[in-house]
């Protein structure tokens, strides 16, 4: 029922004990404050509430995708890149606005407490006669591409994991203390990345056996300060080393631009969380706030590392920019603990298929049969995950395709639609729609051509691949 996908999806965004089930957010956060000396706590609690819904929304949206970022430039072009990157910015947050305000009509108007992604695309359908009767395929639509998503990053994960590990053992006895030098660490062959993948399998499946989030919350709390960390010395190492002049093609090459698409749009990825964040406020009203204030800093980090991390490293770019960095040990140790904090981002993106996948399924058995039921699902969904990512070892094509064909579905399609179904009947303006239509199709185009050119780049270097 409604409650218990909002649980699931308070749960997963705030590790530690989620509501009781007789208990919804909204009613939590509504309760009266009394007169008096607690005004003042309760102003403070609003302001503490603020500033931990905007951590969040910014945790929601850097990740790998970030570290994709100075490749996708690089797609691009020194100018087009950025430029694409802040109107994709305006974009993305204008649609996440949508997505709140017609959360909030629709909740309003059935007099629900709270209502999810799916099920807002659910009722807004409803409104029109003519979708009535598929009302609850919007749904089971926008959960599908969630699945995808979330099983998506862990994909990302596994090749992001093992090539950063590949590349620290490798260049392990050439690593030195002094990062000024210009010379490079000798690499020493190793493994193939796909057996460091079955390496790592074991350790992510004993993680995603951690079947309450609350468990892994001092986990997560220390991976999200090294990833930081690792971030600011990811920007100080740029900064400091950008070559002059620079002589880099100011426009890419159009057949690499549906790279950069997908790309752009799987950094984007936050609006999966949009709507638990805003529910979770003391006060929503202020929500809008906090949605321009998180995602102008989300907008200026992106189209800052990509830009200047092209500049630094130029045409050499990876599919990660910790692939770039020195080998000597400072830097080594920023790709051993990003990639820690990677590891624990697994369990928290795994979290939503989970929940969605394993109620339904646990249900169908006997008490005897739950939890060898449960595990089993884990167990198969993390192989699943690693299958595809021996199966497409290229970080930067994997996540170029996973942007293309689920992200821009949930950040550029539907929200759009969402609004034109939702408000049809209420004088919407005709250059709202207009407007609503143009911002669809581009997100249509972008899934259409940023999965084709995806696909055709993963069999033309799988095919080079086994030719070699």
């Amino acid at each position: 029922g409604n409650r218990k996908r909002g649980k699931m999806d308070h749960f997963y965004l705030f590790p530690g004990p989620p509501f009781s089930p007789d208990q919804s957010p909204v009613e939590e956060d509504e309760a009266p404050h009394p007169a008096g000396p607690s005004r003042m706590q309760s102003a403070d609690s609003c302001l503490y509430r603020f500033f931990q819904t905007l951590i969040h929304l910014l945790k929601g949206n850097i990740g790998t995708g970030l570290l994709g970022l100075p490749l996708a430039v690089k797609n691009a072009g020194l100018l087009i890149g950025p430029l694409s990157l802040l109107v994709m910015g305006i974009v993305a947050i204008h649609c996440m606005n949508i997505l709140v305000k017609c959360s909030h009509h629709l909740s309003t108007k059935l007099g629900k407490p709270y209502l999810t992604y799916g099920e807002a695309v659910e009722y807004g359908m409803e409104n029109v006669p003519c979708l009535q009767r598929h009302s609850v395929w919007g749904r089971h639509v926008v959960n599908l591409f969630l699945i995808i998503t979330q099983l998506g990053f862990c994909c990302v994960y596994f090749v992001f994991l093992s090539e950063n590990i590949k590349q620290v053992i490798e260049a392990a006895n050439g690593t030195t203390l002094n990062c000024n030098t210009n010379e490079t660490a000798e690499m020493v062959p190793s493994y193939d990345s796909r057996l460091y993948m079955l390496f790592i399998l074991p350790f992510i499946i004993a993680l995603v056996f951690t079947r309450s989030l609350k468990w892994l919350t001092p986990f997560s709390l220390f991976a999200n300060l090294v990833m930081c960390a690792s971030l600011v010395l990811i920007y100080y190492y740029c900064l400091t080393h950008i070559p002059f002049p620079i002589d880099l093609p100011k426009v890419g090459r159009a057949v690499d631009y549906p790279l950069f698409f997908g790309t752009a749009i799987f950094a984007f990825e936050g609006i999966g969380v949009v709507l638990p964040l805003e529910n979770k406020m003391q006060k929503p009203q202020n929500f809008p706030m906090v949605l321009y204030l998180g995602m102008g800093i989300v907008t200026l980090l992106y189209i800052s590392l990509g830009t200047i991390g092209y500049i630094c490293f130029g045409m050499h770019i990876g599919g990660s920019i910790t692939l770039n960095l020195p080998d000597c040990w400072m830097y080594q140790s920023v790709k051993l603990l990003y990639s820690f904090g990677i590891y624990i981002t697994y369990a928290l993106q795994f979290y939503v298929p989970a929940e969605i996948l394993i109620p339904p399924a646990v249900s169908r058995v006997g008490a005897r049969w739950e939890l060898p039921v449960d595990l089993s699902i884990r167990t198969g969904l993390v192989l699943f995950t690693c299958v595809l990512a021996i199966l497409i070892p290229e970080l930067d094509l994997v996540i170029s395709l996973v942007g293309s064909i689920s992200s821009s579905a949930l950040a550029l399609i539907i929200p759009p639609l969402l609004q034109i179904f939702t408000f049809h009947t209420e004088g919407l303006s005709g250059w709202v729609v207009l407007k609503n239509l143009v911002i669809s199709v581009f997100g249509l185009v972008g899934f259409v051509a940023g999965t084709y050119i995806s696909i055709v780049e993963i069999i033309s270097r799988t095919f080079s691949f086994f030719q070699v």
